[in-house]
């Protein structure tokens, strides 16, 4: 084992003071390929018209065939389904409509015989009003939970009329919830009334407010000292690692993100060091923040300044706002939104944490959305998320083309202030052609949500038997990926088209000798591009085919010509 030099010792005292963390990356992440689950979509083992943990079980198999080789559950924990879970009564317990923990533990070890890893959602932030905590910590100054939360005896004047920031961590006067309880006259909420915030303190607390306190305050050190607690008893019980839910949103009034970063940059130290297998995967949009603050991967989504919602947000029966979409066959859409803000990301992180591009999630519309209907433009899009840096996260159904689903009402808070749908993304998973798409034997009105009643609705049964449906075009992608450093996390990446002609978009991975380059044609006509500053000696076709465009090498500057809504992947000599 090689010993620190004195050199080495004082950077990584440094690292605090200058605002990073040092690359705690395990090798596996590396090459992880993450499935997202959503626990009460996936599969029902015992009728009851909700999917649950020995649902998994059932069908990891099939999750392993896919090339995936990691799971991400949203909240398995004890709740009163507020927020689809993320209203949390017990950390400590799983939710019995799930099972119990000793099924969790089962599912971990199934998982791992089949080389598959496990991660568990992490709501850090806040909990359910009906939490034993809260209940606790209502009733005084003097009980062991009184300063898990936050407790305001009042609404100052500086933050009337203002609505909070969650992103930008502002406290607005829509933070304040009324109660009757007698700690105080209200508490601080995170989302919904029914989740008070945690107190992670204030990162400057302002003395005429007695409730705000400092990070390092007693109250907020203990509610750390409890997230912690709650991960290594999940952690010790076999799980790799988990995503944290929100992450950027604890430190109250920190819009600039220091006092959060120095919060999280506590808990990941202790955390990589009592697990240094484990992954910490941050909901923080924002990666170049969430390494400095330890985590290992980070979303671009749909929130924060740090999105995609340029390339895939599509206008979809009125429920989301008009957004010219680059992934739509009417080829109006521009890159130069998306390339500059994953540009900024990709340069400061690189070599450090990874950024991830999901295919979708519980919150945002998936990608069958709108006219985005086809299993061509399924494949294009796909293909995109499936051979960009990073790791790749697929939400669970995207890999056959599931269909958002429009006019759902609101279950257990699917429907907020700023999320008017998110119960489309949500439904059951559709295995087969028999009743209620195999996901369930219960009566269609007992379902957790209803099953896309198109009678042509994609179903995996279906598309196994079809070596040219989705499915298998996504296990083919994540052979290819698998089998190449190149087209590896950490492999690199360049746009080699002209970013004003956005359409194809075409860049090329890279690693060592290794080289493919890839071209992107979502629009409905055909396109071409020229490539400087490009040799190419010899290209081999391993995506695509003749029909959907072709590489010349033989001019001084190379040219790729690609068919409507098509997608090619070339192995360059």
């Amino acid at each position: 084992m090689a010993v620190k030099t004195p050199l080495a010792i004082v950077a990584m005292a440094l690292f605090p003071l200058l605002g990073y963390a040092e690359n705690t990356t395990p090798p596996w992440v590396k090459s992880a390929i993450f499935y997202q689950i959503y626990p009460p979509s996936y599969q029902d083992s015992n009728g009851d018209g909700i999917g649950d943990i020995q649902g998994v079980i059932q069908r990891l198999d099939y999750i392993k065939s896919l090339g995936v080789n990691t799971l991400w559950f949203n909240p398995l924990f004890k709740s009163e389904f507020k927020d689809g879970g993320y209203d949390i009564t017990d950390f400590y317990q799983v939710d019995p409509r799930y099972g119990s923990n000793s099924d969790l533990v089962q599912l971990i070890e199934e998982a791992h015989k089949r080389g598959l890893r496990i991660c568990l959602d992490l709501v850090a932030g806040h909990t359910s009003d009906k939490s034993a905590w809260f209940q606790e910590a209502s009733k005084g100054h003097d009980r062991r939970y009184s300063d898990y939360y936050i407790w305001p005896d009042r609404i100052p004047d500086d933050v009337k009329g203002k609505e909070k920031d969650q992103i930008g961590g502002v406290i607005g006067e829509d933070s304040f919830v009324k109660s009757t309880a007698p700690r105080a006259s209200y508490y601080i909420k995170n989302y919904y009334d029914a989740q008070p915030a945690l107190n992670y303190g204030y990162a400057n607390p302002n003395p005429k407010n007695a409730w705000e306190q400092a990070v390092d305050a007693p109250g907020p050190m203990a509610v750390r000292r409890e997230l912690e607690n709650i991960m290594a008893f999940w952690m010790d019980k076999g799980i790799d690692g988990f995503r944290v839910d929100m992450a950027s949103s604890i430190v109250k009034n920190d819009p600039d993100k220091k006092a959060t970063i120095g919060v999280w940059q506590d808990i990941s130290n202790w955390y990589h060091t009592h697990y240094p297998d484990a992954v910490l995967i941050s909901e923080w949009s924002n990666p170049k923040e969430s390494s400095s603050a330890g985590f290992n991967i980070d979303f671009m989504m749909h929130t924060g300044k740090y999105n995609f919602n340029s390339l895939f947000v599509n206008r979809v029966g009125g429920e989301f706002a008009p957004v010219v979409s680059y992934f739509a066959k009417d080829g109006k859409g521009e890159l130069k939104t998306w390339y500059k803000l994953y540009s900024e990301q990709y340069n400061a992180t690189k070599g450090n944490s990874l950024i991830t591009l999901p295919t979708g999630n519980h919150d945002i519309q998936r990608l069958n959305a709108g006219d985005r209907d086809s299993v061509e433009q399924l494949k294009v899009a796909m293909t995109f998320f499936l051979t960009m840096p990073g790791a790749p996260f697929i939400y669970y159904g995207d890999e056959i083309g599931m269909r958002f689903q429009t006019g759902l009402w609101n279950k257990e808070g699917s429907q907020g202030k700023s999320t008017k749908n998110r119960a489309g993304a949500r439904t059951p998973m559709q295995w087969d052609d028999s009743k209620n798409a195999g996901f369930s034997t219960t009566d269609y009105w007992n379902l957790y949500l209803p099953i896309d009643k198109n009678p042509q609705r994609p179903n995996v049964a279906k598309e196994e038997k079809d070596p040219r449906s989705l499915l298998n075009y996504t296990r083919n992608l994540l052979k290819l990926r698998a089998s190449s450093s190149a087209l590896s996390a950490e492999g690199d990446w360049e746009l080699v088209s002209n970013i004003n002609r956005p359409y194809p978009m075409v860049y090329l991975r890279s690693s060592g000798n290794e080289r493919y380059l890839i071209a992107l044609n979502p629009s409905d006509r055909p396109v071409s591009a020229s490539i400087n500053n490009l040799k190419i000696n010899q290209a081999t076709r391993v995506v695509g085919d003749e029909a959907q465009g072709t590489l010349s090498t033989q001019a001084a500057q190379p040219e790729v010509n690609v068919a409507p809504i098509s997608a090619l992947v070339f192995k360059l000599e």
